[in-house]
């Protein structure tokens, strides 16, 4: 049982440990990407300050969700819940 463990279990797990965490920097620097282009947008005068304010609360908001989902993964803090 534990060869198995140690051959397909622990490499599986590391490899999806390693796609998740990629995956968190990616959705991070897309909301930081997301940020900035909503600052541009209003500095140019395409939107006003209301849908700026509105799209820059709701995109900080979310990437406040996504630091601390990255940050519980680097603890390996994660809960399942149902």
């Amino acid at each position: 049982m534990f060869v198995i463990d140690d051959l397909l279990i622990r490499p599986l797990v590391g490899l999806l440990d390693t796609l998740h965490t990629l995956a968190m920097d990616e959705r991070r620097e897309a909301l930081e990407d997301a940020l900035k282009e909503n600052r541009l947008l209003y500095e140019v005068d395409e939107i006003d300050r209301e849908e700026y304010e509105q799209r820059r609360d709701a995109l900080e908001a979310e990437l406040e969700l996504a630091e601390q989902a990255h940050e519980r993964l680097e603890r390996r803090t994660i809960e399942v819940r149902r």
